[in-house]
């Protein structure tokens, strides 16, 4: 009896455990085809994206980029041949030169020497600056003085003379040892738009810069990428190759058979993939087309390798299961989850690595009021998820502006604000993490950076964010040879507030007092819309002799005048913001006035948003200097190509006139007489260079006088109208008519803003 139950617990214990084998094998045997499955799939999306969509993406990519880089060779190049142009109409390359002994003048002849290395020295791409003057007794500077014999001034420079454009490119041997290299040339006739030039000004290019400038059209390593003039006169390429290469002829013929200017394409060459991108560019007398190839193959190849293996592991994933799962079928799950723990592992790692983007990303837009939807507590909820500790917490924002990028202690220049934010960025790092529990900085890449501050209810923020803002204002002083203004704003209790505190210590920082180097605006203590300080005069009498010195041509004055205008807006006491909205101000003025004379401000600034750009400056040096380089010296070069030098003195001596005799009744007779001219001649040349009629011109600056009158003097309406010559009761009318109300009216709103 016992052996029977024996037998029967036996034969129990073995279909157990021959259920269970089965149970783990037919477990491991779907684990695996489950797992095989998308290893299929995956491998073919690879495939799949690696042999289109990857390539159409690198294509675009391309094709963006290289258009974008043959614009800044396209400046480059303008920026050539507007100096050559500059030089070639400069008085030292006038017609006396022709004919003129250079021996005998030794002084002049070392001047055009040094003028011709200075020239060299102007642009890392000009190998040589040459001067050639033809006629019975060749000459060349190159730059040293030299005579040339008859046959290399009639076979090398002459038929540089005999070409029909005043200014082209060319590729010329210059070099008679070496007649079998030409090398790229820029020629300008001399002397600048005389019909019978006798000679020439030209830059010759060194090869490999040229290369090296091309090759920043070139994303990878290899490829081709060239340029040629329209005819085919002209051809550069960084290889070295030449025109007449089987690629290039084979680039050249595909790109004339699409029949458009401009474009991308992929083109197969030699079992390699290119993608070709091409445009052109507007040269002198012709245009020239460049061209981009770069090889993708090498990108896609293991892309395209990586998903066939894929595609044949997963097979044989599939076919090794059968036996993988008998052989493991009873140890399948510590595997499986020694497996799941690492994948787990793995996956905190790459959350970790990448929480700090996330949460950068969610206070940019928490700061720019994205997430004005959210409620307090959905706000709070995703800060939880990012790792914050927010309950029973306040928030503080700092915003933090770099002063001073352009003085003489500092080492940086125009385009490098992003490198010096990222240095600051990274001192404020360090620094909040020293003073603060929780605290996290972003950067705006504009010299300018916001931090936001955690702080727990029970603890005070004053002192801690003065010993981090003077620690961090050191340090920028010390390390980055810059100044620093810092607004720290009044404690926020809700989250959906904070958006707004930032907007109002953006704002504050505005108000920086423009004599103090460092400064720190703490929004609980200083109170900036109660200040009671005197609001700057705005200088309207500089402004007029301004806009009156640009509009006659004055170019010392001009500057001298926006020096002393920017001068007075930055007078004791005044706040970033009163400069900045003083020269916006005045930029529309100056705008107007280059309406007035004739010139299309679009056309004249290429189509420039000057408001924009100045409005991101923010340091009066800096603006002095760009109002000076963008705003006055093309209008008043624009100016000086329209208008000679008498008509312009003539006119000058007549707005001159009438400024000191506005009070006396005058008239265009008057004004004729006193500069020796017709009334005919002067009304002309008036409206020519000033864009307004002689009366509108004296109606103008009489209305501007009754005005200045009006607003900062108590004397009676009528002494006003004698004073700016016109009777009370004509004054009262035609003050009423330009101003659209009384100079009563005018006084008593003047004095009220």
């Amino acid at each position: 009896m016992l052996s029977k139950v024996r037998a029967g617990l036996a034969k129990r214990r073995g279909r157990a455990v021959g259920s269970q084998g089965r149970f783990y094998k037919k477990s491991l045997i779907t684990i695996f085809i489950v797992s095989g499955i998308p290893g299929l799939i995956l491998g073919a999306l690879i495939y799949w994206m690696a042999g289109g969509r990857v390539e159409r993406e690198l294509l675009q990519l391309h094709y963006r980029l290289i258009e974008q880089r043959s614009q800044n060779i396209d400046d480059q190049l303008g920026n050539l041949e507007l100096l050559l142009s500059h030089w070639a109409f400069d008085n030292k390359f006038d017609y006396s030169l022709n004919g003129f002994d250079f021996v005998k003048n030794f002084e002049r002849t070392q001047d055009i020497t040094r003028t011709l290395v200075a020239m060299q020295g102007s642009n890392a791409m000009v190998k040589k600056a040459e001067l050639y003057v033809g006629g019975k007794s060749s000459v060349l500077f190159n730059p040293e003085y030299s005579v040339l014999d008859e046959r290399a001034s009639s076979d090398i420079y002459e038929p540089l003379i005999a070409r029909n454009n005043v200014t082209y490119w060319t590729q010329w041997t210059l070099d008679a040892k070496r007649a079998d290299t030409q090398d790229l040339t820029l020629v300008h006739h001399i002397p600048g738009g005389s019909l019978h030039p006798f000679g020439v000004l030209l830059f010759q290019f060194d090869k490999e810069k040229i290369a090296d400038l091309l090759k920043t059209m070139t994303p990878y390593n290899d490829g081709e990428t060239f340029m040629l003039q329209t005819s085919g006169d002209l051809f550069v390429s960084t290889s070295g190759s030449a025109s007449t290469s089987p690629f290039v002829l084979a680039l050249r013929e595909k790109i004339n058979s699409l029949g458009t200017s401009k474009g991308s394409f992929f083109f197969d060459w030699e079992k390699s993939t290119y993608t070709v991108s091409f445009g052109s560019l507007s040269r002198i007398a012709e245009d020239w087309m460049f061209v981009s190839a770069s090889p993708i193959t090498s990108i896609t190849s293991p892309v395209l390798v990586i998903s066939k293996l894929i595609i044949m592991v997963s097979l044989v994933a599939l076919l090794l299961a059968a036996f993988l799962s008998w052989l493991a079928s009873r140890r399948i799950y510590l595997p499986v989850w020694r497996n799941l723990h690492n994948e787990s592992l793995e996956l905190n790692t790459k959350l970790a690595e990448q929480l700090p983007h996330v949460k950068d990303s969610f206070l940019h837009q928490l700061l720019q009021g994205y997430l004005t939807a959210f409620s307090d507590e959905d706000l709070l909820r995703r800060m939880e998820r990012f790792k914050w500790e927010v309950r029973e917490r306040y928030f503080i924002v700092l915003y933090a502006q770099l002063i001073g990028m352009t003085t003489m202690e500092g080492n940086f220049r125009d385009g490098d604000e992003g490198l010096i934010t990222f240095a600051a960025i990274n001192m404020m790092e360090e620094l909040a993490s020293q003073h603060f529990e929780q605290s996290n900085t972003l950067n705006f890449h504009d010299l300018t950076a916001g931090i936001v501050l955690i702080i727990p209810e029970n603890q005070s923020y004053s002192e801690a964010c003065q010993a981090f803002s003077e620690e961090l204002m050191q340090s920028i002083n010390r390390i980055l040879k810059m100044r620093i203004t810092l607004a720290i704003s009044r404690p926020i209790a809700h989250i959906s507030d904070v958006p707004l505190a930032f907007e109002r210590v953006k704002q504050a920082v505005s108000y920086r007092n423009i004599e103090i180097a460092n400064q720190i605006i703490d929004m609980q203590k200083d109170n900036l819309e109660g200040k009671s300080e005197a609001e700057p005069q705005y200088p309207f009498t500089l402004e007029r002799e301004l806009v009156q010195a640009l509009r006659t041509g004055r170019e010392d004055d001009a500057q001298q005048l926006l020096t002393s205008f920017l001068h007075a807006l930055s007078c004791k006491g005044a706040k970033g913001i009163d400069v900045q909205q003083g020269m916006l101000h005045l930029l529309g003025n100056v705008q107007h006035a280059i309406m007035v004379s004739g010139i299309n401000p679009n056309r004249l600034f290429k189509g420039a948003n000057l408001y924009e750009q100045l409005s991101q400056i923010r340091e009066p040096k800096r603006i002095l200097e760009w109002f000076q380089e963008k705003v006055l010296t093309p209008f008043l070069n624009e100016l000086s190509g329209r208008t000679d030098a008498q008509v312009k003195r003539i006119i000058e001596e007549a707005m001159i006139y009438l400024q000191q005799n506005y009070m006396k009744d005058i008239s265009l007779e008057n004004c004729a007489e006193h500069t020796g001219t017709n009334i005919f001649f002067l009304s002309k040349s008036f409206k020519q260079v000033t864009g307004k009629n002689f009366i509108d011109y004296l109606t103008e600056l009489r209305m501007d006088k009754a005005k200045e009158l009006l607003r900062e003097s108590v004397m009676k309406i009528n002494d006003v109208a004698e004073q700016v010559g016109y009777q009370h009761s004509y004054f009262n009318r035609i003050f009423k008519k330009l101003e659209g109300m009384t100079p009563t009216r005018y006084r008593e709103l003047s004095r009220t803003s």
